[in-house]
């Protein structure tokens, strides 16, 4: 893969809603994401992704559905 060939870094970055993205290290993180703290290779990162984003349903949404299983 191109990227690992020229060993770029990335992050592990999430959003308000706990949904996970790998970002370029060198770049500066979007506005509205956070570093998780995984910085490495494509490889790394999306292994971390895969181990910590167990439910792929944004916050806001599984929230709502305890409120209705609540009810």
């Amino acid at each position: 893969m191109a990227d690992e060939a020229n060993d770029r870094v990335y992050l592990v970055v999430h959003n308000d809603e706990e949904q996970y993205s790998i970002w370029w290290a060198e770049r500066e993180v979007p506005a509205g994401w956070y570093r998780e703290g995984t910085e490495g290779t494509r490889a790394e990162c999306l292994a971390r992704i895969e181990e910590v984003w167990t439910d792929m349903r944004p916050l806001s949404l599984r929230r709502r559905m305890e409120q209705a299983g609540a009810a």
